[in-house]
């Protein structure tokens, strides 16, 4: 059957001196297991996990599974520079519950294909009998994974899909080709999911959906039932919200302002919203809350 799974990416909420606010994460976490969407991707891109220490991983995991465990899949990113990094935070979410993983390929200096390898199979042996996913973000990370490579990764133990941000449909449809028919693909742009999922992926990671999930969820039920004039519908209220939140990180979180979730802040380097973003992003959560 096509599935047209949303995986909500949520913003890791901090103070506004950069501390963590583990309680507005947790708020957050609260707000989107009523979502209804399939399942959460944490401490990812949007999640800011570049800025995120062991000991605020270790804490954000264990609320993140404490508040969404029971209602949807957690997918944990635990993506390093190195192997030993990954394999460390791998470890410390095994052991506090996690069944679900996805890791960024090496990023900042350039890595071989075999290097690439090489760290995903160390990290797959980590997750042991859980689930890994692959992260291809090569804007971000500088490491490309070529459908070739891509195809020797799902040949590894626990390897059983891959998440592709910034990439064109016809790079997840050569992807499609080289992998095995129960490996998943999702897409990372969030207004993608008819659009990738005709393409052969299962799903979209939407960091969007964290704050307005309805436009998502009328999608995807609206994909199922094949209903064209709902499909058209709901897909130009997904476009409205990608339009002015985007994949903005300081968006997402006025947008929380303005439901009442949660009053946070971005560590990362970050511009804050202008006021005319923060009325647009006002306008669009009333129009979509």
């Amino acid at each position: 059957m096509t599935r047209y799974d949303i995986l909500t990416a949520i913003p890791t909420a901090f103070h506004r001196d950069g501390t963590v606010d583990l309680e507005a994460s947790r708020d957050i976490f609260r707000y989107v297991g009523k979502s209804g969407n399939e399942g959460a991707f944490v401490l990812g891109t949007t999640g800011e996990f570049p800025a995120v220490d062991v000991a605020e991983f270790t804490a954000l995991v264990e609320a993140a599974l404490a508040e969404l465990a029971d209602l949807m899949r957690v997918v944990v990113h635990v993506g390093r520079p190195s192997a030993f990094e990954a394999v460390r935070l791998t470890r410390i979410a095994k052991g506090l519950g996690a069944t679900e993983f996805a890791a960024l390929t090496p990023y900042y200096l350039p890595s071989a294909d075999s290097v690439i390898f090489d760290y995903f199979r160390a990290v797959s042996d980590a997750v042991g009998d859980g689930r890994l996913y692959i992260y291809i973000y090569p804007a971000r990370s500088g490491n490309r994974v070529s459908p070739e490579l891509l195809a020797r990764l799902a040949g590894l133990p626990n390897v059983v899909g891959a998440k592709i941000s910034e990439l064109s449909l016809d790079d997840i449809a050569a992807y499609r080709a080289v992998v095995p028919a129960d490996f998943d693909l999702y897409t990372g742009a969030d207004r993608d999911l008819i659009a990738a999922v005709e393409v052969g992926a299962q799903g979209v990671v939407s960091g969007v959906s964290s704050v307005t999930p309805k436009p998502f969820r009328a999608l995807a039920d609206a994909a199922r039932s094949g209903d064209a004039a709902a499909i058209a519908a709901a897909q130009t209220d997904v476009d409205d919200v990608v339009s002015l939140i985007g994949g903005d990180m300081g968006r997402m979180k006025e947008g929380y302002r303005v439901l009442g979730v949660a009053d946070t802040h971005c560590r990362m380097a970050i511009a804050e919203p202008t006021e005319a973003e923060r009325e647009a992003v006002a306008q669009v959560v009333a129009r979509h809350r």
